[in-house]
């Protein structure tokens, strides 16, 4: 007869629980090696500790019941360390946002936040190449990767003296999660050639303040700008500017980057 464990002493050698175990099995995750018809008490098979073990170690990574499952049935391991490895990047990214998120409410927590550096300036009237596009709100940044890949595969490298790239955004962008943006290198394109074609962007007063790193907590730049302007009695005449002074077309290290945040403004005039 071959040796068998009962749940008790499979719960000692794998240092689960008995409850533990039973959710296991309830999940279809393991299955004990038989069932006593009449005590309905469990029997695990030796050979089955590595594969508790190797449950408990998912679970611990909260890899999804339904991913553990296809984990256990891979009989190749090559698919099976891929659909391990897969979860550990998701993972790594979800730390990386906490991290970024834990910054933002030490920014925004701050007892005496440093003060924002607000600079204006005049823009003239400036012919861009541009894609533009109604986008939605969390579709952003994917459109905007491909909008910027079409422009740079019309207009080629960035010449000696070309200024930064740069973003519109209408206010319905922010307002209903859905809103016209457009993106631009400032100039002329030779001729108009799939989304790319030549756009006039008009003279605007601007009240800029420069946004240091990603674009995960540039919302907390916005409000400091925009309590900026009103502290300052002015008024948004018009879609947010954005001009990318350093990007990820730059360098890699997000701490690196520099987004320069441009409200077009006019005086309020008091009643």
């Amino acid at each position: 007869m071959p040796a068998r464990m009962s749940i008790g002493d499979f719960s000692r050698a794998t240092h689960l629980s008995v409850r533990t175990l039973r959710r296991y099995h309830e999940a279809g995750l393991l299955e004990p090696d038989t069932v006593d018809a009449q005590t309905g008490y469990r029997y695990y098979d030796p050979g089955q500790i590595p594969t508790a073990q190797v449950i408990h170690r998912l679970r611990d990574l909260d890899v999804p019941l339904p991913e553990v499952r296809r984990i256990l049935a891979a009989d190749d391991l090559e698919v099976r360390a891929g659909l391990i490895a897969g979860h550990l990047r998701r993972l790594e990214a979800e730390l990386e946002r906490t991290r970024t998120v834990v910054s933002s409410l030490r920014r925004l927590l701050a007892p005496e936040p440093a003060p924002l550096e607000v600079a204006m300036r005049s823009v003239p009237v400036m012919v861009v190449a541009a894609v533009e596009a109604e986008v939605a709100h969390d579709e952003v940044l994917g459109w905007y990767a491909g909008a910027m890949a079409e422009l740079d595969a019309v207009l080629g490298p960035r010449a000696p003296g070309e200024g930064p790239p740069g973003g519109v955004y209408d206010h319905e962008l922010f307002t209903a999660e859905r809103g016209r943006v457009l993106v631009h290198r400032p100039v002329p394109p030779p001729r108009t050639l799939g989304r790319v074609r030549p756009v006039e962007l008009p003279s605007v007063e601007l009240a800029t303040a420069t946004h240091v790193g990603d674009h995960d907590d540039i919302d907390v730049t916005y409000g400091e700008l925009g309590a900026w302007v009103a502290a300052n009695s002015w008024s948004v005449a018009g879609p947010v500017r954005e001009s990318y002074l350093v990007g990820p077309r730059d360098t890699e290290d997000p701490a690196a980057w520099r987004t320069e945040i441009g409200w077009p403004v006019f005086p309020v005039v008091a009643s």
